[in-house]
């Protein structure tokens, strides 16, 4: 291997070592106010020294809710909570490095089928699923930060999510943080400042239910397997593929019985899938964004269950390779 390659690996690696042999050994004696007297002795350089210490507490397994409320308190609600995101971004995005250069293995022993599952999930949706991940984690924070190093989703669209999804999080836990501090001091406003907290809290926690509900409404996607099982059952259901004529006979090939209706000419779909009464509409393309553009002209004449086939063609082959 090129040593500009593994290079760089090798020290990434020692460093993740040697920063978690040294919390093994002083983790019993972690006292966050003995950081933020550390902290505020760095003057105007302290908010860089929170967001290291925030970023690094993420890659060691620390818990970040600690930190959270540190930073509302260290710093006020506003700051407190672009500290707090700047850091756990940070963090999060040097985990995913790791886990997807350096402790590769070691994270797909961790996280065992899960892997698979946020895998497949990346590969269907990219962006869209660590967003959701971020809502609806199927591994604890930490350890969901390196197991996404295992998936193929590009670093900008990983780390922008996580920018986006964990802002609400952390101004809750900096309106805390800070409701603390003011209750100390005895301002009688602090009550007002821990229930906004617990309020942007509570909608993180309320966020999955409704993700979950928008997710299994009838108007809105199915998995390729869900579809392939019930083309096999000989259930009544129109298949429409968006792609032109040349991608619809092309390598990718198409769904058996799909009708070829190219997105550049939907515009009269509505009237040729009228006769579909009230069977369910499954739009395919190569991936699922044509389709989804599809489903909005079709929903707007009317047409109740549309479903978009999650991950298209290239999904359909990849689930057919898997089975021979």
């Amino acid at each position: 291997m090129n040593a500009r390659v593994w290079l760089p690996r090798v020290g990434l690696a020692a460093a993740i070592a040697g920063a978690t042999i040294w919390v093994l050994l002083t983790q019993d004696r972690l006292d966050l106010a003995a950081l933020a007297a550390q902290l505020r002795s760095l003057g105007e350089w302290a908010p860089a020294g929170f967001v290291a210490s925030f970023a690094v507490a993420t890659v060691l397994f620390l818990p970040g809710s600690l930190f959270g409320l540190a930073g509302g308190a260290l710093f006020g609600p506003v700051w407190g909570a672009v500290w707090n995101l700047a850091g756990a971004t940070l963090g999060a995005t040097l985990a995913f490095l790791a886990g997807r250069y350096v402790a590769s293995d070691w994270v797909a022993r961790r996280t065992g089928g899960r892997s698979r599952q946020l895998i497949e999930g990346v590969e269907a949706e990219g962006w869209r699923f660590i967003a959701l991940m971020r809502l609806v984690p199927l591994v604890p924070f930490n350890l969901l930060n390196y197991a996404l190093g295992l998936t193929r989703i590009r670093l900008a669209d990983y780390a922008l999510a996580t920018l986006v999804c964990m802002a609400p999080g952390a101004a809750g836990y900096a309106w805390l943080g800070y409701a603390g501090r003011e209750a100390a001091a005895g301002n009688s406003q602090a009550l007002g400042y821990g229930l906004l907290g617990l309020a942007l809290l509570a909608l993180v926690i309320l966020l999955p239910r409704l993700i979950r509900r928008l997710r299994s409404a009838p108007s809105g996607w199915i998995s390729t397997a869900e579809l392939k099982r019930r083309l096999d059952a000989g259930t009544a259901i129109t298949v429409v593929d968006v792609r032109g004529p040349e991608e619809f006979g092309g390598p990718l090939g198409h769904i058996p019985g799909a009708r070829n209706l190219p997105l550049s000419e939907f515009a009269r779909a509505p009237d040729e899938l009228a006769a579909s009464g009230e069977r369910p509409i499954a739009l395919v393309c190569a991936t699922d964004k044509r389709s989804a553009r599809a489903a909005e002209v079709l929903r707007s004449a009317g047409f109740r269950d549309v479903l978009i086939v999650r991950g298209g063609m290239v999904q359909w082959q990849r689930d057919a390779a898997g089975t021979r």
